[in-house]
């Protein structure tokens, strides 16, 4: 397959002239259809003006990986949809690269300088920080907007002009919810640190296991602490019937280690996400004894778009890792709305509510009164194989088990 290189600043790429499959079975065959590029452009004609795409997500700060795997995966379905030919009608789709390190203000700076550059689609947010403030410039001044890995709830329904491309909050706390069953009368402990993100995550689980009729503990670990063990003690006494653990830091293979010598495994239904490959090492030797809720691993979906996705990550040198479908699913939605709408923003927010797609994750739908993403998400494992550690698929949720609620503005 010829390859369309993605450049630092800008690159010319396109959407495909075959749209998306609408509603694809999950995992069937019948992925997105390459056109060939018959575009406007040759014939010794004027070429077409391009249409431009900015991409705003983290290359540096404390999510540069998860901004490399969006824009890895971002390429490489582009490029599939496109036979590498860069045009879609005639029309190039021009990409416009920027960098907002994690950082909401430079984020906003990034978004404004495009949008006064005429750019109409806008995307790529790994931070959720970043995210809910582009987003109120998208409806301001009638822009496209499709945010990446970022998973605040609170982007979801926020105005017409704003999608997603990842999975959101909701849709993690109910897989981790399937482990149980329904929740109503159980027990839940949320373990985690004294922190922004450990406090989220408790109000996460608060709001969602709580409002199912669950009781809601917090354990909350100052972030200060470097001996572990009677905090991990208390999980193991509090004999919930599922403790969610969200910890982020150097001191996670501490925490894990301290789970396993004070029988919290044994206890207690451990649940916790599972994070980027790289991760994995600091499970340590609890790493089989624990339950994972995963938004995607590679190994858990083989269909069409998964296949076209990982071929292009590989060639490029990459590795296909838990947000690489995120950048996939953007470049299909990108497809969708410039064949129908190339220059008509309300066009192109009207192709995508209610679309259904072969993703790579399998199917999705964006839900068209708050364009959520439904989708499937899955039960994980961890086991060693050739001395590495590598996901396995215990279950696959499909998109209705965790969608969730229609968001009211």
């Amino acid at each position: 397959m010829s390859r369309t290189r993605f450049r630092s600043r800008t690159a010319s790429i396109a959407a495909a002239a075959g749209v998306l499959a609408l509603g694809a079975a999950c995992g069937s065959p019948g992925a997105p259809a390459a056109s060939g590029g018959g575009g406007g452009g040759g014939g010794g004609g004027e070429e077409a003006a391009p249409v431009q795409v900015g991409l705003i997500t983290s290359t540096s700060g404390p999510l540069a990986s998860y901004g490399a795997q969006y824009l890895q995966g971002f390429e490489a379905c582009l490029d599939h949809l496109t036979d590498g030919t860069g045009e879609v009608g005639g029309r190039p789709v021009e990409v416009i690269q920027r960098d907002d390190a994690g950082d909401p203000a430079k984020a906003v700076a990034e978004a404004t300088d495009l949008i006064g550059q005429g750019v109409q689609i806008l995307a790529g947010s790994a931070s959720s920080g970043v995210a809910t403030q582009v987003a109120p410039l998208a409806e301001q001044n009638d822009v496209l907007f499709i945010s990446g890995p970022a998973a605040t709830d609170a982007l979801t329904g926020i105005n017409g002009n704003t999608f997603r491309s990842g999975r959101q909050t909701y849709q993690d706390v109910k897989t981790a919810e399937s482990f149980i069953g329904d929740a109503a009368g159980k027990d839940v402990l949320v373990f985690a640190q004294d922190s922004a993100f450990g406090q989220a995550n408790v109000a996460a689980v608060t709001s969602i296991l709580g409002g199912a009729g669950a009781t809601v503990t917090p354990l909350l670990v100052p972030a200060s602490a470097t001996d572990l063990t009677p905090f991990a003690a208390q999980a193991r006494d509090a004999g919930a019937d599922l403790t969610f653990v969200a910890w982020a830091g150097e001191t996670a293979p501490a925490m894990w280690q301290a789970m396993g010598q004070q029988g919290v495994f044994d206890a207690t239904n451990v649940v916790t996400g599972l994070d980027m490959r790289a991760s994995y090492p600091t499970y340590g030797e609890q790493a089989a004894d624990l339950n994972f809720l995963s938004h995607f691993f590679a190994e858990a979906v083989d269909n069409e778009t998964s296949q076209a996705m990982a071929e292009g990550v590989e060639a490029a040198g990459g590795e296909v890792d838990i947000f690489t479908p995120d950048g996939c699913n953007a470049a299909q939605m990108i497809v969708r709305a410039v064949e129908e709408s190339p220059d008509d923003v309300a066009g192109m927010v009207s192709a995508l509510e209610g679309w259904t797609f072969d993703g790579a994750k399998g199917e999705i739908t964006i839900r068209e009164e708050d364009h959520a993403v439904l989708q499937p998400m899955f039960q994980a494992r961890l086991e060693e194989q050739g001395g590495e550690l590598v996901p396995v698929l215990v279950d696959t949720l499909a998109p209705e088990d965790t969608a969730p609620p229609v968001a009211t503005s």
